[in-house]
Formats: structure tokens, C-alpha cells, sequence
């Protein structure tokens, strides 16, 4: 067996399924043997610098992440990783600061639906989970999430709105947080609202 390939595979294990060239530098191997596995079709890149184990099936969460290190999942992708929504999303919803360049990532995904808000806002709440492929992500916490729900309702899908709130209020809500956050966003009154009523 190829010594150089098991340490390439070991890499990729440890990172999600991902191999980027500066972590096969960091290894010693040369960049042409990435060519070398590239044309042999045990890899496949996927942007510069960044490749995949062809016999994989890459996580679409990761893979995202991956190209995009401002890139956090919001709105209904958060909902659905967090199970605040049994909908599988066709269209990622992603949120970045503004000004964040990300139009090769858009040009490669036409099912993106970017969020662009000020450094401060969208520093609030980040956290990390599991994809449905095991790899950890970074998403919006159920509180910033169901913020960003009441603060943008009217360009909300109903259902999606309607479940999303019931079943967050239906499990643990940290209300302290919740209303933390609200108080950033200005929608204190509304939030205290829905926790009289749920």
C-alpha cells in the first residue's frame, strides 16, 4: 500500500473528508503528488487548494464551510441542523459580515441565500454542531436563530416560522439569553410577547 496515500486518507479523516495543499506541505509531500492522486482519480479538487477523496461522498455543509471561513449557517439551514425544522434545505442560508467576498463561493453554488450584517451582529451567537454526515459546522445557537426569525417574519415562510418558534419554546428555551439577544436586535418587547403566550 502507498505510504504517502494512507497519510493524504489520514488527513482527510481528521478533516471532514477535506485535504488542502498547505496541510500536505505541512506533511512533506510535494504538491505534484496531489496532481499524481488528482489524475489517478483518488482525489478530486474542488477549488484551489482544496480536494476531496474521490470514493467519498463530500459533506455539503463542510464542503461550504470549507471555501468560506465567514460562512455560518442562519435562518432555515440553522433550524434544520439544530432540528427546529424537519425541512431538508434545497436553498443554504448563510450570513456573513458585510463587505466578506464571497463570489466564488456564490458562483459555484447557485443554492445560497446570503445574509450580510455588521461585524457586531454577526458575531452574536455563533456556535458549532453536527451535520447530518458527522462533520462539526458553525451555525447560529437556537437563541440567535429564533432573533433573526422575529426580527425578518414578514420575509419568513409561515410554516417554517410557526414550528420553528412552538417547538424552541416546547423544548428548553434559555430566556435570558433570548431576551440578550433581543435587546441587541431591538425586538425585546416582541420576544417577551411570545414567552407569555408559549
Amino acid at each position: 500500500m502507498d505510504q504517502i496515500w494512507k497519510r493524504i486518507e489520514a488527513v482527510a479523516e481528521q478533516n471532514n473528508g477535506f485535504i488542502r495543499t498547505s496541510q500536505v506541505e505541512e506533511l512533506g509531500i510535494s504538491r505534484p503528488m496531489l496532481r499524481k492522486y488528482t489524475d489517478a482519480g483518488k482525489l478530486e479538487q474542488v477549488r484551489k487548494g482544496l480536494y476531496v477523496l474521490s470514493d467519498d461522498i463530500a459533506d455539503e455543509y463542510a464542503l461550504l464551510q470549507a471555501r468560506s471561513k465567514v460562512a455560518v449557517f442562519s435562518y432555515g439551514t440553522a433550524l434544520f441542523l439544530w432540528g427546529l425544522s424537519d425541512r431538508t434545505p434545497h436553498v443554504y442560508d448563510i450570513t456573513m459580515p458585510r463587505g466578506a467576498n464571497i463570489s466564488l463561493l456564490k458562483r459555484d453554488n447557485s443554492n445560497l441565500r446570503c445574509h450580510y450584517v455588521q461585524q457586531e451582529i454577526y458575531e452574536l451567537g455563533i456556535s458549532e454542531t453536527t451535520s447530518p454526515q458527522g462533520a462539526t459546522v458553525r451555525l447560529y445557537d437556537k437563541e440567535r436563530c429564533i432573533c433573526d426569525l422575529i426580527r425578518d417574519k414578514e420575509q419568513m415562510d409561515m410554516q417554517l416560522y410557526s414550528q420553528a418558534i412552538k417547538d424552541y419554546f416546547k423544548s428548553k428555551p434559555n430566556n435570558r439569553k433570548l431576551l440578550k439577544y433581543g435587546k441587541v436586535f431591538g425586538i425585546e418587547d416582541k420576544i417577551r410577547t411570545y414567552m407569555e403566550v408559549l
